[in-house]
């Protein structure tokens, strides 16, 4: 087992290193520039369609606003909180700045991916429009590149077991287990029927659930957020400056922490960034290829506000949260940082986290059972479905009872193979993309969709 890890280690260390994240952001950089910065001055008017979309607009599956919901019920998670304390725990402060980076050039990556999931989607048997990296790669790049395409959907459809399934089904455990004593089998038994019960109704239950507990998990987990940094406003500013200043000089060890240098704080946050948002990963334009829309840069609006909700609203909140309660500098890593923090301020504000990272990953487990599908569809038809349903059932307390270093490290290796073949897709696009935003600013459907 210990040569396992080992080997295993090494793989991820190779996949996950800086060549992989130096190609997602100058990705999302490269994205940024050629649709010319859309994707940050258009803000206000994506937030318009957001509320516009809460009702069909064209062909499609769901309504907009709820495949956006979908998107973030996969991608508001575990690293919303578990995550971000990672980072600053090993990175310092100055790592919260490095995520607001990935984010802000990660919003063009979202952008385009959905761009491209609706440009190139198609219909499956059912008549429901399905697609993702697979299908704008088979779509818009031909028939030479249908390898790289069935190499994106053989690793999404393994690697949701990982980090879409039973490692959260592994974080739901652990939580209730450490907060309220509630047995491992109990959870097991209870999250299986709740997740079947969704799944097994596809994606139109899905987007239901979805619309439904994202709005009100995310402003409850922001509220209490608030009231803690409200407790500790006069430490605001000093702890804004505290994050600017490391993220371009080392920070000094104190208290529990070990001190880092601005290569560490750069590399954790990046890497975490882009684990919250899951930007250049492929999963999220497979939820946003249902979108019942008419117009893929439309949809590539709201597909951006994913990565601004989870990272520069949700991720913002618990950093400076863990900052400005100074438990940073303590012993505690992980999740027990952020309960900490919120411990700090707000009575049992520890088991409010709980109750949080509870629901962030269950909306993470159903988010993604619906990226494993279409992967699934794509290589093997509908006729695989059933069986992927069962088995993803199944994997939920396999994750509960295990001790899952391996299939974290798998999921990891899993996660940067997936990611490889959405970013070339994504680069030999980006002059498709391009230019349909461009046709579409240049028609004035932006007036004309704010007149209706």
């Amino acid at each position: 087992m210990e040569l396992l890890l080992s080997v295993l280690n090494t793989v991820s260390g190779w996949v996950w290193g800086v060549p992989t994240l130096a190609l997602i952001l100058l990705v999302g950089i490269w994205l940024t520039v050629i649709i010319r910065g859309v994707s940050i001055t258009r803000i206000p008017f994506a937030f318009v369609q957001l509320i516009k979309g809460r009702s069909a607009n064209g062909e499609g599956t769901v309504a907009p606003f709820s495949a956006l919901m979908m998107s973030l019920s996969a991608t508001i998670g575990t690293g919303n909180i578990a995550g971000v304390a990672t980072a600053i725990g090993l990175g310092g402060p100055g790592a919260l700045f490095w995520m607001w980076c990935s984010a802000l050039f990660g919003m063009a990556t979202k952008y385009a991916e959905a761009v491209c999931a609706v440009h190139y989607r198609e219909k499956n048997a059912e008549g429901k429009h399905v697609g993702g990296p697979m299908y704008y790669i088979k779509n818009g790049l031909g028939k030479r590149w249908l390898w790289l395409a069935a190499c994106f959907a053989f690793f999404g459809s393994i690697a949701g077991f990982g980090i879409g399934n039973m490692v959260q089904a592994n974080s739901v455990a652990d939580s209730l287990a450490d907060a309220f004593g509630v047995n491992r089998v109990i959870t097991a038994f209870v999250l299986m029927i709740l997740v079947g019960a969704v799944i097994w109704g596809g994606v139109t239950r899905i987007a239901t659930v979805a619309k439904k507990l994202v709005p009100l998990m995310a402003l409850s987990y922001l509220v209490a957020g608030v009231i803690v940094l409200g407790a500790n406003f006069a430490e605001i500013p000093a702890a804004i400056a505290l994050v600017f200043k490391s993220a371009f000089s080392p920070v000094a060890a104190q208290g529990g922490f070990a001190g880092a240098a601005v290569a560490l704080a750069i590399e954790k946050g990046i890497a975490r960034g882009v684990f919250s948002n899951e930007a250049g990963l492929g999963s999220a334009p497979i939820a946003h290829a249902a979108a019942a829309t008419d117009s893929p840069v439309r949809q590539g609006t709201i597909a951006m506000l994913g990565t601004f909700i989870d990272t520069l609203i949700v991720c913002s909140i618990t950093g400076l949260a863990i900052i400005v309660s100074g438990v940073w500098t303590g012993t505690e890593q992980g999740a027990a940082m952020s309960q900490a923090a919120f411990n700090s301020v707000l009575p049992y504000g520890d088991k409010i986290v709980s109750v949080a990272l509870v629901l962030f990953a269950f909306t993470t487990i159903i988010g993604w059972s619906y990226y494993g599908e279409r992967c699934v569809e794509y290589l093997f038809g509908r006729g695989a479905i059933r069986i992927f349903r069962y088995a993803w059932v199944v994997a939920i307390p396999v994750g509960v009872m295990l001790k899952l270093e391996v299939v974290w490290i798998i999921a990891d290796i899993l996660n940067g193979l997936m990611a490889l073949p959405n970013l070339v897709a994504l680069l030999l696009l980006s002059g498709v993309v391009a230019k349909l935003t461009r046709e579409f600013y240049a028609s004035n459907k932006v007036e004309k969709a704010a007149d209706k």
